[in-house]
């Protein structure tokens, strides 16, 4: 059954980032051609276009002075390829020889991250977009200038773009982050539903976690990296700085909301409260979905929803519970409610941010935090490149494969399909081949579906639309949608992409070209799944031990800081935040792990039962540690009692050892003699609730066990 699309969500689009991006690249493309072509060199126009075209596909979010200096590049790049492709192009050999070690050399560009490949994408499409031109020896230099010239007016173009309003990239990405946490609390809200699955609902779970773990880390670069962001004392700035510092203690909030889901709901079924939990989180959930919305259209908001009805209703029930039933322990109640409080106190923050009778508070009573910590360095160091050139790389089979296939692409497009653009059986390969196999599969799905899609719209539209001014409109609303959905829905923005170009072809003259797009879209689509089958393929199983340590590492560490505030060490709010956001981060990369092995072959879906478990079991982990932490981190322990101090070593000796069988490392404790401070008998009793404490963690340690028996299984199949 599909969501219904609300006007709300349909607005916020038009303020997201994917529009704003859309919008950006269709002016900064389709205007040099627009400008030339009025002034009568409409052919410059085109080459100027094709410049701005390449850079565009480095325009990714992220902080503006990586922009710059990747744009920068990639300008350097597409002029020398330029050339190179202009000379080469004029013997079928040397272009031959140029298509391999082109298609080598800027596949190996994933060694230094996403943009960097985005650089090696432009020089390779500058590349297969010059193959078929007709360009004079004589004139070679001076077409290739007219491209740079295109590629350098686009990165002016997006800087003033982006210095006329510098903070809103940060507010879409912060906007669209607060969206995807929205969706998770919904998840979540779920499993104090009677009739939800809970085995189904956490695979949603999971899955949405890496769309909240990608996103954060998107934002955390955008703020953290951004001088303007982290060290101006504007209101904006701030703002934006202490919504996301709120948003991920939020996160965790939720996280934190974990229990045994198929216990409770045999302990207090019939009582109604647990589906009153439900109803709060949904409202919940639409009450952070117009923080969302208030972060992206940057408006302020003066009505928000006061759940302290809710919450005292909740409260006199569960009361009620206790009082009527003395066998069964209303704890894990009161302890939902807690939580259900301080998500409230979260939400309320945030609005408060965005009220101008608030503004003036901010920063006060604030802890300064080191954000510079929170956010990782690419090293772009020579020896990276070197250090991957052998077949224990992925990314150098990854490269390999490239060349290899674009080499077959190329003989194919000069032998079997000798189309008038057969280049775009090299396009459909570099667009579709990715370092895995699944992603490969993925991408090729998309792109055939939306081809075939988006030529029958072509058709339709050169067959009933004659009005050049009705078509130009067309044209602008097509490539408008292509780049706007290029990173949300690869489908959309294809079915959008091929009638964009057959409207431009027919602006150009040329014809009947919609059975070559398709013929040729679909030869590619063959050549690169057959190639990313069959040479050097990269299967997720040979890779997913690396994930499993890595976050088995990071809980280990999350947990240490609990274990070390119980032997008298006050933890850094800096410190443990560090601990948590890796923690995010590796489960993130797990479950997206995970995800693309379950769109593999079934013969290379290996151990999938057990890694399946690993990933649901981490997921718990995850929660219950983060449900303990939030009651000590930032606290003196008063009187530690050992017990408690055994379990939570316990537990870390068990994810030691576990670490060490997958390969990795041990998380040694910084032990201190417990400090006794005095404090009010009543925050006393509060830290030192050992009931529920000792049962929270019996499931730490319990789940942790259950993490070694299924990792024993994974290693000895291995």
């Amino acid at each position: 059954m599909f969501n219904k699309i609300k006007l709300k969500d349909v607005i916020g689009f038009f303020y997201s980032q994917y529009f704003s991006d859309g919008l950006r690249i269709t002016i900064g493309v389709l205007l040099p051609s627009l400008v030339m072509a009025q002034l009568g060199h409409f052919d410059t126009g085109i080459s100027l276009s094709l410049g701005a075209l390449c850079v565009s596909g480095v325009d990714t979010p992220g902080p503006l002075a990586h922009k710059r200096n990747a744009m920068a590049i990639c300008n350097l790049s597409i002029f020398i390829v330029a050339i190179t492709t202009g000379f080469s192009r004029l013997n079928l050999y040397t272009l031959g020889l140029e298509i391999a070690v082109f298609s080598f050399l800027f596949s190996m560009f994933t060694v230094y991250g996403a943009r960097a490949a985005a650089v090696g994408t432009g020089s390779l499409l500058v590349m297969i977009l010059m193959m078929d031109k007709e360009v004079k020896p004589d004139e070679v230099v001076s077409y290739s200038a007219v491209i740079l010239l295109g590629g350098i007016w686009y990165m002016l173009f997006s800087l003033v773009f982006f210095g006329i309003r510098p903070y809103r990239a940060a507010q879409q990405a912060l906007g669209e982050n607060i969206n995807d946490i929205a969706k998770f609390l919904r998840i979540k809200a779920a499993f104090y539903e009677p009739d939800t699955d809970i085995d189904e609902n956490y695979r949603k779970l999971v899955s949405q976690q890496i769309q909240v773990s990608q996103h954060q880390d998107l934002v955390r670069e955008i703020l953290f990296k951004t001088r303007l962001l982290v060290q101006e004392s504007t209101s904006a700035s701030r703002i934006l700085v202490l919504t996301f510092v709120d948003l991920v203690d939020m996160f965790e909030g939720i996280m934190a909301t974990h229990y045994d889901y198929a216990g409770m709901r045999e302990k207090f079924k019939g009582t109604g409260i647990l589906e009153e939990v439900a109803e709060i989180l949904y409202h919940m959930a639409n009450e952070v979905e117009n923080v969302a919305f208030i972060v992206l259209s940057n408006t302020k908001y003066k009505n928000p929803v006061d759940f302290t009805p809710e919450l005292e209703r909740l409260k006199l029930k569960i009361d009620a519970f206790g009082e009527t039933d003395n066998e069964t322990s209303n704890l894990v109640l009161k302890k939902i409610l807690v939580n259900l409080r301080d998500m409230n106190q979260k939400i309320t923050a945030i609005y408060n941010y965005y009220h101008s009778d608030s503004a003036r508070l901010l920063f006060e009573n604030r802890r300064k935090i080191e954000y510079t910590k929170f956010v990782t360095r690419q090293d772009y160091a020579p020896h990276i490149f070197t250090d991957n050139l052998s077949f224990g790389s992925a990314a150098f089979k990854h490269a390999l494969r490239v060349s290899l296939v674009c080499l077959i692409g190329f003989i194919t497009a000069k032998t079997i399909s000798q189309g008038h653009h057969s280049y775009w059986i090299l396009l459909t390969i570099i667009v579709i081949l990715k370092p895995g196999f699944s992603l490969s599969k993925q991408r090729n799905y998309q792109r055939l579906i939306g081809t075939i899609f988006g030529g029958m719209i072509g058709i339709a539209l050169l067959l009933l639309v004659h009005n050049q001014t009705a078509m130009f409109i067309c044209l602008i609303f097509f490539m408008l949608g292509c780049y706007s959905f290029l990173r949300l829905n690869y489908v959309v923005s294809v079915i959008f992409m091929t009638p964009y170009v057959l409207v431009l072809f027919s602006f150009l003259g040329v014809n009947h070209i919609v059975e070559e797009r398709i013929t040729d879209t679909i030869i590619g689509s063959v050549i690169a799944f057959i190639a990313s089958y069959l040479i050097f393929p990269s299967w997720e199983f040979e890779m997913i031990q690396e994930n499993l340590r890595d976050v088995i590492y990071a809980n280990a560490n999350y947990l240490s800081k609990i274990a070390e505030n119980i032997c008298g060490r006050v933890v850094e709010t800096t410190e443990y935040k560090l601990a948590r956001k890796d923690v995010f981060l590796k489960s993130g990369n797990l479950s997206a792990a995970f995800e693309r092995m379950t769109s593999e072959p079934k013969s290379k879906q290996k151990n999938i039962k057990e890694i399946h478990k690993f990933v649901v079991l981490n997921h718990i982990l995850s929660s219950y540690i983060a449900t303990v932490a939030s009651e000590f981190i930032g606290k003196k322990f008063v009187d530690p009692q050992p017990e408690i101090s055994r379990a939570v070593k316990k537990s870390l000796g068990v994810l030691n050892d576990i670490s060490i069988k997958l390969g990795g490392k041990k998380v040694d404790v910084v032990t201190e003699q417990p400090v006794i401070v005095s404090i009010s008998r009543a925050k006393a009793d509060i830290i030192n609730d050992n009931s529920l404490l000792k049962e929270q963690l019996g499931f730490i340690n319990k789940i942790s066990n259950d993490i070694a028996r299924v990792t024993d299984g994974i290693v000895d199949y291995e």
